[in-house]
């Protein structure tokens, strides 16, 4: 049997460890036969010395395989998957997979509920009556042949190492770690079947990675595993300085998604979707030659209505009321205006202050147990570089917990930072790695 002291001795003094020694690690852990306090301590060793390229992909390929992994091979065609490390207001999933299966790629995916300030897809999808989201997999295929995408949580069954571990990080403060980032999110990627990968990091007050040194070596350690793995893998760097599109908010991400499948849609939500869909294009067996002719094919099927039918079909699939598309509004019991507090320029904003304001309402947790309210959220009427003054709303809040909008109030209004000159505006997109 594995000694897991020589181990971590071996990572704490930054030796390298082998494929087979990280690959029975985490069989002997997931078969419960270390501890967690082992674990733990692997896990700030990890923290504290790194590992290298071998390394990480030896833990993201035992990870995938600690549990069962999705056989896609039924489904013709390259399958192309989406990942987004998290952000306020990220409702692309809701509109990137509708457009690329109604251009004929299938794209198979697991979603995560939302924790804290990150929204969750599947939270979203939840907020239409109806939709189930716990899929067999048998259910999960069946969907996916039938209506060209699927989006479901994420199956016990999937990757359990990862869920194990990810539990530990949570508590023992190594979270903040690339490789372990990395291996996660790769992990759960290559477990799901995906044949080729794009990933979405977010760089910003309202995620994770704040800088963008941080966020392109986070973007570079997955496509590394990627390509050790065999799968072509693509990451497009974007700005979550501020919340993405005017919505925070589930059954309201839901509308402002369906905005942008009708051709419309706040210009950097719409700009995101479409350069994400076409980015999955490319690496599609559909290939487009250039991102160029890809983004018209993504804007053509937005256009004539061909990718919303596309969620409408899915939704019904899925046991959903596809009626409530037609006007996907749930009313909240309060409604609070919130003033800017001076006049000026909008020159920088808290957006973590703006997701948690969003789930103070009800619209996320702060543990993995709390209950979601579809109605509560905030619309966000204003942007950076954007005048204001104490006489126009920069936010509505929604809610159904009253006792709450004072504090939410206070967290919305002070993430706004005004000043008297016009700021310097950041793309939507800072960078694309390939």
């Amino acid at each position: 049997m594995i000694r897991m002291v020589d181990l971590i001795e071996r990572k704490k003094r930054g030796i390298v460890l082998t494929d087979g020694e990280i690959r029975g690690m985490i069989q002997a852990y997931t078969d419960g036969q270390i501890p967690d306090y082992q674990m733990s301590a692997m896990l700030m060793a990890v923290w504290i010395r790194g590992m290298n390229d071998d390394e990480i992909t030896s833990l993201t390929l035992a990870m995938a395989e600690s549990g069962d992994q999705l056989d896609l091979t039924s489904v013709p065609g390259t399958k192309v998957d989406k990942h987004s490390t998290g952000g306020v207001g990220d409702k692309t999933t809701l509109v990137v997979l509708p457009v690329l299966a109604a251009l004929g790629v299938p794209v198979a995916k697991m979603s995560g509920r939302g924790l804290g300030f990150t929204g969750g897809t599947v939270d979203k999808l939840e907020s239409i009556p109806g939709v189930r989201s716990e899929l067999t997999e048998e259910e999960f295929l069946r969907v996916l042949r039938d209506v060209g995408f699927v989006d479901a949580a994420q199956t016990k069954e999937l990757a359990p190492a990862d869920k194990m571990l990810y539990a530990l990080r949570d508590v023992t403060g190594t979270v903040d770690s690339i490789p372990l980032i990395a291996s996660s999110v790769m992990s759960k990627k290559i477990a799901a079947g995906a044949d080729r990968i794009v990933l979405d990091v977010k760089c910003g007050s309202g995620a994770f990675m704040t800088e963008p040194g941080t966020a392109r070596e986070l973007a570079e350690q997955m496509i590394r595993i990627g390509k050790l793995a065999g799968r072509t893998t693509v990451a497009v760097i974007s700005d979550m300085n501020q919340p993405l599109g005017r919505m925070v908010g589930n059954a309201m991400e839901v509308e402002e998604a369906l905005e942008v499948l009708s051709g419309g849609g706040e210009e950097r939500l719409r700009e995101l979707c479409i350069r994400l869909a076409a980015e999955m294009l490319q690496l599609s067996d559909r290939c487009c030659k250039t991102g160029e002719e890809a983004a018209k094919e993504v804007e053509r099927v937005l256009s004539d209505g061909s990718a919303k039918k596309k969620l409408y079909d899915f939704v019904e699939a899925v046991g959903g009321d596809s009626s409530f598309l037609d006007h996907p509004c749930i009313p909240a019991k309060y409604e609070l205006k919130v003033y800017s507090k001076e006049s000026g320029w909008l020159s920088a904003c808290d957006t973590a202050g703006i997701g948690n304001a969003a789930a103070l309402l009800g619209a996320g947790r702060s543990r993995k147990e709390d209950a979601i309210d579809p109605a509560a959220g905030i619309r966000i009427p204003v942007k950076l570089g954007d005048r204001v003054s104490p006489d126009l709303p920069i936010a509505v809040l929604y809610t159904n917990r009253q006792e709450t909008l004072a504090a939410a109030e206070e967290l919305v209004r002070n993430a706004w930072s005004i000043s008297q000159e016009k700021p310097e505006l950041r793309p939507v997109v800072l960078e694309t790695l390939r």
